[in-house]
């Protein structure tokens, strides 16, 4: 997880170890010609979108909102940040605020002080397109080819939207009454504001030709044979709703042990309005986290005498009852098999559901479910223990521990329902898909999201997305070609320069040489965004100063004041705090028009192009009548935009 440095020691360094002298740059400007090399102006993709599963231009939208990069007349610069953004992803509210962000973890500024606060600003553009009403551009001309989404969850909606861009109806068949899968049924509300998850939904819905079919499950309501029928394609976005069981004696046969899928979706469906007075939760996840701190909201009654896997199975639906009937459970514990700082959840969520009164208890394992006579669990026995080769092992000698409880939850995994749909199911009831995420051996059928492998709901958008070109292609009958070796939504300067205006003229001149100041081609430009990705070693990180990072706020109460506490944990920035934390992005891999190369060239070689000709990547060029590849504008550049590669 991401993880914030406070020990306030800056640690870029340009040399290393016994290099810590400069050449003199007599030597650089009067010999370096001697290479015959020039620089040249490359663009790379930064790690924070390289980390980003579902591959958004994190860099691109980052400088739109710092104002680096200008959008086109008319169009503000919340709303163009939102249409980068949502090239990839057409969720920023919801990520913004639930994505455990491996973005900040792979973040190039870790090696200056601390990560920028990516998810912070992604939320302020999700915040701003809801105040605002932006609306999706309509897609392309129809086609007249439909496709049949089973699942409306993340990878299943991302489908749908990138599919009708291209021209291509769809739709969304799911069990649920509500679009939005495990963001909807999976996360509480005060983490995912339920009116701007019902915008970002209806957002898609909008584009038209999108089709929304609630509470209808494909193996039982509709035959599969039914919907090769009636589509051209099918994508399979089923998600995983089957929790995983602890891999303990008697836990199918013991009522009162359950899954953590299923406590949070009847949660979240509004039919669980309390539980048990004492929780044990073993798991170490966000979804664990979520458990816990559910049951610190809701809490229990006073006089409490239900079974409480009653309203978790869905065979009671409990009313909404009066706060002062309630009062917070005795005890809510978590366990985790890895030590608190290698938890997969988010580390503030840890943090949070610290203070909000649990329990967590680090580097235990579940061996026993302690029954009474009649067969219901009253404790849970632990004991030290630590990840040795594929698993769980207990340390020999380490202490063991018994919590007492009224509900065990299992938050370790999830699988998926493939009920009346065995046929497509693999021996770990999960969907087979191959790179370009088709169903081997179906024709037609395409698949998605964490019924491929849970993870991330970031990931399911990625995987929906490259399953949405998959079917075009299909459709198309066109060529699967080989996916990139940085398989991410770049952002491209051809496109950028036609935006602007500044679009090549034609070419029509036949074999040239020295061809630098004519106007048919990007000159002097190599874009590598699709087979590299740029590391802090390639940046001169002596350029940024040392800057915090700017905090959002958050409501987390006590424990003394935990109970009906539903308010939005996550406040958003202002317009001026989201302008200065995306101001702490080092743009790696892209000029930020600092200055630095124009500057520092001894032979004013590198110059600022004219404004009418200039645009993002295209601030500077190279006078190579000047130029004598001396290098000291790749040294002084911190972005590593700058290569002394040309004439190689």
């Amino acid at each position: 997880m991401a993880t914030s440095r406070d020990d306030k020691k800056l640690t870029f360094r340009k040399f290393e170890d016994g290099k810590n002298t400069w050449d003199r740059w007599n030597d650089a400007i009067f010999e370096g010609d001697h290479s015959h090399k020039c620089p040249t102006y490359v663009h790379r993709t930064p790690p924070c979108q390289g980390s980003c599963p579902s591959g958004e231009d994190i860099r691109g939208w980052l400088d739109i909102v710092r104002g680096i990069e200008h959008p086109p007349e008319g169009v503000s610069m919340q709303e163009y940040a939102f249409r980068r953004s949502t090239d990839a992803n057409p969720f920023p509210a919801m990520m913004g605020r639930v994505c455990p962000a491996p973005c900040q973890d792979g973040c190039n500024r870790n090696e200056v002080e601390d990560f920028v606060g990516i998810n912070a600003v992604e939320q302020y553009i999700g915040d701003a397109a809801f105040k605002e009403g932006f609306k999706f551009e309509a897609g392309a001309a129809l086609t007249g080819k439909k496709v049949a989404i089973i699942g409306g969850g993340p990878a299943g909606m991302a489908a749908a939207y990138q599919l009708r861009r291209r021209g291509i109806a769809s739709t969304i068949f799911d069990d649920h009454d509500k679009l939005g899968g495990m963001m909807r049924y999976g996360i509480p509300n005060y983490r995912i504001p339920r009116d701007e998850l019902d915008r970002e939904c209806e957002r898609i819905l909008e584009m038209g030709d999108i089709e929304f079919k609630a509470n209808t499950r494909v193996g039982r309501d509709i035959s599969v044979d039914d919907l090769d029928k009636e589509y051209d394609a099918v994508l399979w976005a089923l998600g995983c709703w089957i929790g995983r069981g602890l891999p303990l004696e008697g836990w199918e046969e013991t009522p009162n042990c359950v899954s953590a899928v299923k406590f949070l979706e009847q949660f979240n469906k509004g039919k669980m309005h309390y539980t048990a007075n004492r929780i044990v939760c073993v798991g170490g996840g966000d979804t664990s986290i979520d458990v816990v701190s559910v049951s610190r909201r809701i809490g229990t009654l006073k006089d409490y005498n239900e079974k409480p896997e009653a309203a978790v199975n869905g065979e009671i639906e409990q009313e909404d009852v009066d706060l002062s009937l309630k009062k917070p459970c005795d005890q809510v514990t978590l366990t985790a098999l890895f030590p608190r700082d290698q938890m997969t959840a988010a580390e503030h969520e840890v943090n949070d559901a610290l203070t909000e009164g649990v329990e967590i208890l680090n580097e235990v394992m579940p061996v026993e479910i302690v029954r009474d006579a009649d067969g219901r669990a009253t404790a849970l026995k632990l004991v030290d223990a630590k990840w040795e080769g594929n698993g769980p092992v207990a340390i020999e000698g380490g202490k063991e521990y018994t919590i007492e409880c009224d509900l065990i939850v299992s938050a370790i995994g999830q699988g998926g329902d493939m009920s009346g749909l065995e046929d497509y199911a693999n021996e770990r009831n999960l969907i087979d898909a191959d790179k370009y995420y088709q169903v081997p051996k179906r024709p037609g059928h395409f698949v998605a999201g964490d019924i491929v492998r849970p993870h991330l709901l970031t990931t399911a958008i990625g995987q929906g997305s490259i399953a949405a070109e998959s079917i075009d292609n299909y459709l198309k009958h066109a060529e699967l070609k080989k996916r990139p070796k940085v398989d991410k939504h770049h952002f491209s300067l051809l496109d950028k320069m036609k935006e602007a205006g500044l679009e090549p003229e034609p070419y029509t001149v036949g074999e040239t040489r020295g061809t630098s100041e004519q106007k048919f081609a990007i000159h002097n430009f190599e874009d590598r965004s699709k087979q590299e990705i740029i590391t802090a070693d390639k940046l001169f990180l002596g350029h940024f100063e040392y800057t915090d990072r700017v905090l959002r706020s958050e409501d987390v109460p006590d424990s003394d004041h935990v109970l009906g506490h539903f308010e939005e944990r996550m406040a958003g920035y202002s317009d001026e705090q989201a302008i200065e934390e995306a101001g702490r992005c080092m743009s790696c891999g892209m000029c930020f028009e600092c200055d630095n190369c124009v500057i520092f060239c001894p032979q004013d070689a590198v110059f600022r192009v004219k404004k009418s000709e200039a645009t993002t990547g295209r601030y500077v060029d190279t006078d190579y009548t000047r130029c004598v590849g001396c290098h000291i504008c790749a040294d002084v550049c911190p972005t590593g935009y700058i290569d002394m590669a040309l004439g190689e």
